[in-house]
């Protein structure tokens, strides 16, 4: 049976190569994008199979407008991928006010709003699966990702949170978490360049030379190969809550959550004191 999908960002990169496995394989897809001109070749290759959405998912009325017009127009949803977002980089004493609001305006409240706007249908339904896009920065910090980081950390946690909210409604959640892809950037900045701070700093411009060296080195993934996987976990009955996407990170979260594991045992004696025990009788 055909799916019906609602895809954010859909002009680039994963969002993309997601919208055109969909519709080679018959489903039908609402794709948005910032500039709806972007999906024009979609459309003269799929014609009505694709509805094309002018859609900033900052934009909140907008995004309800959306899912609005995707529902009535093709009669049902049945996968919602919130894939729209971008990595500000910048050290977190450097990054600006507007920086930091603007990067959760998209990353998060988004993604906020897709699920708000999209809910109460897959709730009528009694079906439908979201498929959030995070980030293997979603699981670890590294510096000058801070404010990527801490909007995926939050997408993380937000999505575990519907997922249970959700489940007895028959709605899957499943969150992405991909590596590195042969995409295009769009709107990811350079990472050379410093944020406010008047002065070099010989600490955090070491760190951008660092990261600046490190991009492009690890094997990039092929965004057609991400999107096969992708539609082989809408199709599972029983689908993950979470799932990587690329090679050469299992390793280094393996290690990751051990040392958070450690920590917390090697310390365990000072949380048992911290809780103290004010129920005690000579208290």
């Amino acid at each position: 049976m055909s799916k019906v999908w609602f895809v954010t960002g859909s002009s680039r990169g994963l969002g993309r190569s997601f919208v055109e496995a969909a519709l080679s394989r018959g489903d039908e897809v609402a794709a948005t994008a910032r500039n709806a001109g972007s999906l024009d070749e979609l459309v003269a290759a799929h014609g009505d199979a694709v509805l094309p959405l002018e859609l900033d998912v900052t934009d909140k009325a907008a995004v309800f407008e959306g899912v609005k017009r995707a529902k009535e127009h093709f009669g049902r949803l049945d996968v919602i991928v919130n894939n729209a977002g971008y990595a500000q980089i910048g050290a977190i004493e450097e990054l600006t006010e507007q920086q930091l609001r603007d990067q959760f305006e998209t990353n998060l409240f988004g993604a906020v709003w897709v699920l708000q706007a999209a809910l109460p249908y897959l709730r009528e339904q009694g079906a439908g699966h979201i498929v959030q896009l995070s980030s293997v920065a979603g699981l670890v910090a590294m510096p000058l990702g801070g404010a990527y980081q801490a909007s995926k950390w939050a997408l993380e946690a937000l999505n575990e949170t519907v997922a249970q909210e959700v489940a007895e409604f028959g709605i899957k959640v499943t969150v992405v978490e991909p590596a590195g892809f042969a995409t295009r950037s769009g709107k990811n900045p350079d990472p050379l360049a410093n944020g406010h701070m008047a002065e070099a700093n010989p600490v955090y411009d070491g760190l951008r030379r660092h990261l600046a060296g490190a991009m492009g080195k690890q094997p990039a993934g092929d965004p057609a190969a991400a999107a096969r996987a992708l539609l082989k976990i809408v199709d599972s009955d029983d689908p993950p809550l979470r799932v990587l996407f690329g090679q050469g990170f299992h390793q280094m979260l393996q290690q990751a959550y051990a040392d958070r594991l450690k920590t917390w045992a090697d310390w365990q004696d000072l949380s048992v004191e911290a809780h103290g025990n004010l129920h005690r009788a000579d208290r």
